[in-house]
């Protein structure tokens, strides 16, 4: 403990009468413990045993605080989560397990965002892999305070870090961390780059005349970085190619220079760029969606951009705005002819867009309300319900007695075995939940090694093959999954694979 730290420990028993504080030595001297006689310890001076004594060990990286965003308190997972995996071998599963289904998006974000132990073996391309995948999701955000928990003192972490600031629109606190410490990120177009952003564009220029000369940059980004310095210069000049695979500094040079990059083609990380208001509303409306099916957007902030404006146009993204809007006012004012009217329509949109989770959480509760007449509406309803956190409530009140709807009661219920399976698909999942079924080799021998996070993250690949078709690997995830405790997930994720569309390619 340090001085000041030792003193504020020993000062804090004084009772708070007014008195000029007291020192640490003050305090001793005042308070001056008492003097042992004799032998300091209880017991013989002298061992009976040459034997060395039992000592307790334990590693110096399990004294080292989690490392995450949710506490395990939130999320229920334990902070020894990755203990026993060699991180560098696990990491290429971080970074390509499927997670193809809205639950199954819930939990990689989970694992990845909960606050865990590093393990023993390979904790830095562990921790790179949970900052890569976030990003490959289209969470730039997390990805970057999860850089920033982690301590960006290194190049892998600071240039991950920078990157991701280019994103979310905090390049200036990149640039002040790049000026501090340069070393971490030899490119001398991200420091010409923070050069001109802070105002100095003398040492800009001068940066790009050195790397012009000593050609230290490809010629395309000096092609670039020319516009960028000096606009003027090129001014009704042809634009420039449009680059196969940008990077985040050269997304934020073409919009810098006027020539932005459209991000529909781009990976998901560049739409959070979308989101800020510099780009127009039909922009920020694609990234929303994109974002938001990719579980690295709440639907709450898709449904503010949805009802911002009135639709500027007809076809294809407009047609979602209008239809949600018509929607949200006949359920705004309690019409059943107008939600039985409107809600068919929505509903098509939403699942063109694979957006039937987000459209669930936003508006089962208030649906639920409704006193739908019209047969068809009352199902469709039901069905948007069991796609919602309240599944069991509506589980509870059926639409008719089909055999798929009784399915997916017991289902909801946890019980799928007790009623006949409409199709081969449910024979699996029913399968899944019985007892006594097989876990797939891969996934029993992480858990029986004490190795959870990776047996989670082999769970989720074999239930992405028996979603493919393969039921043998789709009951054995599912068995898995409520094996570790994770039975609302597993039920939610069986949901969604018997009512939502995804393929099987």
């Amino acid at each position: 403990m340090r001085i000041e730290g030792l003193a504020l420990a020993l000062i804090l028993p004084v009772t708070a009468a007014a008195q000029a504080p007291l020192t640490a030595i003050d305090w001793l001297g005042k308070n001056t413990p008492p003097v042992r006689t004799g032998p300091v310890l209880n017991e013989p001076p002298v061992s009976r045993s040459a034997l060395h004594p039992q000592v307790d060990v334990r590693p110096l990286h399990a004294a080292e605080p989690p490392l995450g965003l949710v506490p395990s308190s939130v999320t229920g997972l334990p902070e020894e989560l990755w203990q026993g995996n060699d991180g560098a071998a696990l990491a290429p599963l971080v970074r390509t397990v499927p997670a193809r289904y809205p639950a199954m998006q819930t939990l990689l974000y989970t694992l990845l965002l909960s606050e865990t132990r590093a393990p023993q073996e390979g904790a830095e391309p562990l921790l790179l892999a949970r900052i890569d995948r976030l990003v490959a999701m289209g969470a730039v955000e997390p990805a970057q305070t999860l850089a920033e928990s982690a301590g960006t003192d290194t190049p892998d972490r600071f240039r991950r870090w920078f990157d991701a600031t280019l994103l979310t629109g905090d390049e200036d606190k990149g640039c002040t961390a790049l000026a501090a410490s340069p070393t971490l990120l030899p490119d001398y177009g991200a420091r010409i780059f923070c050069a001109v952003r802070g105002g100095d564009w003398q040492t800009g220029a001068l940066l790009l005349e050195a790397a012009h000369a000593l050609d230290l940059l490809p010629e395309d980004r000096m092609e670039l970085l020319d516009r960028f310095l000096s606009p003027e210069v090129f001014d009704g000049a042809p634009p420039l190619a449009a680059p196969v695979a940008a990077d985040p500094l050269a997304f934020r040079l073409f919009e810098a220079v006027g020539e932005p990059l459209p991000t529909a083609a781009m990976p998901a990380a560049f739409a959070a760029a979308d989101l800020r208001d510099l780009a127009g509303w039909k922009a920020q409306l694609e990234a929303a969606e994109r974002l938001t099916r990719a579980g690295a957007l709440p639907p709450n902030r898709l449904l503010g951009l949805y009802t911002e404006r009135e639709a500027a146009a007809s076809g294809g993204i407009w047609d979602r705005v209008q239809a949600l809007q018509r929607f949200e006012t006949a359920l705004g004012q309690g019409s059943v002819a107008g939600v039985e009217k409107t809600l068919p329509a929505v509903w098509k949109a939403m699942a063109d867009v694979q957006l039937e989770t987000a459209f669930a959480d936003l508006f089962a509760e208030p649906l639920s309300r409704v006193p739908l007449e019209d047969s068809g509406a009352r199902a469709l309803a039901w069905r948007v319900r069991l796609l919602s956190a309240d599944y069991e409530l509506a589980a509870a009140s059926p639409p008719d007695d089909k055999p798929l709807t009784r399915f997916l009661v017991a289902l909801a219920q946890g019980r799928p075995g007790e009623v006949a399976a409409p199709d081969a698909r449910a024979e699996a999942i029913a399968s899944g939940f019985a007892s006594g079924t097989v876990l797939p080799d891969r996934v029993r021998i992480a858990l029986d090694s004490g190795r959870l996070g990776e047996g989670i993250l082999r769970a989720m690949e074999y239930f992405d093959r028996g979603a493919r078709g393969n039921p043998v690997d789709l009951a054995g995830a599912i068995a898995a999954l409520r094996l570790v405790g994770l039975e609302d997930l597993t039920r939610r994720a069986c949901l969604q694979l018997m009512l939502l569309d995804r393929g099987r390619t």
